[in-house]
């Protein structure tokens, strides 16, 4: 495979083709966020219920209210103690477990997407490619390759952005063109410096309406939620031009 270039598009356009698919796959969107959610907090459940973070997090700001704010100095202390106990180390372990397991349920947007430009007939099973054979592993990888680096420079204001950017089209590289992580990455990198004001303005629409639901229509956020997919898969099919 390789990747060509072209003549830039407007961003109208791209907004355009992105609201097109998230349109034609509603039912998929659903059905995403509901698995996604469902698996999420049952296991955010267990992990509450057997390690008690948030109780303690919990109890700790409460403590923090009824003295005010001359109980700084405890509540850090507190905060301190919880986040270096074991407990917090196995929750944030578990959730990162979760997480990565679920996360090649997006690669199926792709999936779904490719079919809808050639024609072909979407299938429930489509949405589950990204679990086919050792496809999880690479995705699941990935993806707690990306979150330790997020989380690592999670606490600067710019670092956090500029990470999401320059990995932004990595999984369907390595979904389209087999492409490794940091193969994708370079790649990533090359796109972004031809594209970036569509790149910044198209993510920031993304991560906007992809929340929104939740913040006006609660539970119209299950159908906003997997819109990032569509965003990503359009900027991809504009910007990559794959060749056998």
């Amino acid at each position: 495979m390789q990747e060509q270039y072209p003549q830039k598009p407007g961003i109208d356009f791209i907004l355009k083709q992105a609201f097109f698919y998230w349109n034609k796959t509603l039912v998929y969107q659903l059905l995403f966020s509901i698995i996604y959610f469902s698996v999420f907090f049952a296991a955010y459940l267990y992990i509450e219920n057997r390690f008690g973070i948030y109780n303690q997090f919990s109890s700790a700001f409460l403590e923090y209210f009824q003295v005010g704010p001359k109980g700084i100095d405890a509540l850090n202390q507190e905060l301190a103690t919880i986040k270096s106990s074991t407990n917090y180390t196995y929750t944030t372990l578990g959730i990162l477990i979760v997480s990565a397991f679920l996360y090649p349920l997006n690669l199926g947007f792709f999936q779904i997407y490719r079919k809808i430009d050639l024609k072909e007939q979407v299938e429930m099973s489509d949405l589950f490619v990204g679990y086919n054979g050792l496809n999880f592993f690479r995705y699941a990888s990935y993806f707690i390759f990306w979150y330790f680096l997020y989380t690592f420079i999670a606490q600067t204001l710019i670092l956090p952005v500029v990470w999401v950017m320059i990995t932004l089209f990595v999984a369907p590289l390595m979904f389209f063109q087999n492409k490794t992580i940091f193969e994708g990455i370079a790649l990533n990198w090359k796109a972004l410096k031809m594209y970036f004001i569509e790149i910044l303005v198209c993510t920031m629409v993304a991560v906007l309406f992809k929340y929104v639901g939740f913040a006006i229509f609660l539970i119209g956020g299950l159908l906003t939620f997997p819109f990032w997919n569509a965003m990503i898969y359009s900027l991809y099919k504009i910007i990559f031009t794959e060749k056998a």
